[in-house]
């Protein structure tokens, strides 16, 4: 039979089984954009022929990875609120209220470029604008599972004093819904199937009970997901008290919102009881450990929701306090923080690190029928990791095998030498093929400066912690 493509002669890792499904000298055949086939080199060569072969020799070909919870249009503004407290009110909101949507849309395609040359091939984006944003991945050639992030607060909520009920305005959460709703009608299975569109309540704090009532309605008539932020900070939990007298988990039990349907990120604020009672639901939990940790000090209940039986996966959220989008990072944070957490160095090995950013964070999300593993008749989303850098050096074979572990402690993400995204090669040799990246890091450097020109009053007024630190020398 032949197929458009054959990869030989490499470390396989499937992430089929309860590990990572490890074959040595392996192949995967690929034809149009789905896997053909999974097996042994010398197996696959003799049942294929193809029209194009690549020969993986001392490189891992592993699935995409996936990132569950990315806000790309942040990112104009990366790196503006870490090191501090009171990171959003001090840090991001005075330069975002400069901040205009072609601004967004510029910083969000330099941040897939980021992630897709990293091996990011699917990205859970959960953003405003999304109508706009979602086209950079139509032009990247990403696979994107997207949500308008839909609330009921105004524009000027950093002038909220913290401690203060937020107010709610209806025309508001009305006009992000519809945005929803357009998006949902104009992009859901569009790209041969690579666009996914989610409902996007941005937390049960952010709206009011209504609102969170008729998005979910939405979303079983669609039959989708609902991606939302839930036990996020004390700032939530103190408005869900003041509002409702009861904790967010709580206050969702009661209304019916916790189920299979249901994607919950961060639960930094939860109690372990809350945080088993969100698994058994059956509701999925996203963990963003560099973000999290970067601007609250503190690392999520990933752990305690894993043992209660709950689907989790990775991701990266936003740019201004994580700085990065890279999962390979966030494998590596995940590990680290949670050994240091519970003072034990065989919490979160390598192994489950690689599954939070792969087969378990496309069950996470919903697509784990189509990505997440390497098998026969999944969508050919997969990478190629040369491990000759240095830094993935020597190969150990056996007795033990090392290129996992170095995989999650070493790699930085320019070892992804080859990204394949349905099928379709998206970069080669380190090149992204579909768009100009010097192009697009310009484009993006220009409004940057224009947005940091036109915060500069607010960021003086807001006393960033950032701020004093560049008087004083420090930046």
């Amino acid at each position: 039979m032949n197929v458009n493509l054959l990869i030989k002669n490499a470390f396989v890792m499937t992430m089929e089984g309860k590990g990572v499904g490890m074959i040595e000298n392996g192949a995967v055949a690929i034809n149009g954009n789905m896997i053909e086939a999974v097996g042994g080199t010398e197996e696959l060569t003799a049942r294929y022929s193809a029209d194009r072969v690549i020969d993986a020799k001392n490189k891992l070909v592993m699935p995409g990875l996936i990132d569950s919870h990315i806000h790309t249009g942040l990112s104009i503004v990366r790196g503006v609120s870490q090191d501090m407290n009171h990171w959003m009110q001090k840090g991001l909101w005075p330069f975002l209220k400069h901040v205009h949507e072609e601004d967004t849309v510029k910083g969000s395609l330099v941040n897939i470029i980021e992630g897709v040359k990293a091996g990011t091939t699917t990205f859970c984006d959960y953003d405003t604008s999304m109508n706009k944003l979602v086209e950079n991945y139509v032009t990247v050639g990403a696979r994107a599972r997207v949500a308008e992030m839909v609330n009921e607060i105004p524009n000027d909520i950093g002038k909220i004093p913290v401690g203060e009920l937020y107010p709610f305005d209806p025309t508001i959460g009305e006009r992000k819904l519809q945005e929803n709703i357009t998006l949902m009608e104009k992009w859901h299975e569009k790209e041969n199937g690579r666009i996914t569109v989610m409902f996007g309540p941005h937390g049960p704090d952010m709206m009011s009970h209504e609102l969170l009532l008729h998005t979910r309605e939405l979303a079983i008539k669609y039959d989708t997901k609902l991606h939302m932020h839930l036990a996020q900070g004390d700032r939530e939990i103190e408005q869900m008290v003041k509002r409702y007298g009861k904790r967010s988990v709580q206050f969702l039990q009661d209304i019916n919102y916790l189920d299979d349907r249901l994607i919950t990120v961060h639960l930094t604020e939860a109690t372990d009881e809350e945080t088993a009672i969100v698994a058994k639901s059956g509701a999925s939990m996203i963990y963003c450990a560099g973000s999290i940790g970067i601007i609250d000090g503190l690392v999520p209940p990933v752990m305690q929701f894993i043992e209660a039986g709950g689907v989790a996966g990775l991701g990266s959220d936003q740019a201004p306090g994580n700085n990065n989008n890279n999962m390979f990072n966030e494998m590596k944070f995940a590990a680290i923080l949670n050994k240091v957490k519970r003072s034990d160095p065989t919490v979160f090995p390598a192994p489950l690190a690689l599954r939070l950013a792969t087969i378990e964070a496309a069950k996470s999300i919903g697509l784990d029928h189509e990505v997440g593993s390497l098998k026969k008749g999944k969508k050919a989303d997969v990478i190629i990791v040369d491990l000759q850098h240095p830094n993935l050096s020597p190969i150990i074979t056996s007795p033990i095998r090392n290129i996992v572990p170095n995989l999650v402690y070493s790699a930085r993400g320019n070892e992804v030498e080859t990204v394949l995204i349905d099928g379709e090669v998206i970069v080669e040799e380190g090149k992204l093929l579909t768009v100009n990246e010097e192009k697009a890091v310009k484009e993006a450097q220009k409004v940057a400066h224009e947005i940091s020109v036109r915060a500069t009053d607010d960021i003086i007024l807001a006393e960033s912690d950032l701020l004093k630190m560049m008087e004083e020398g420090y930046l």
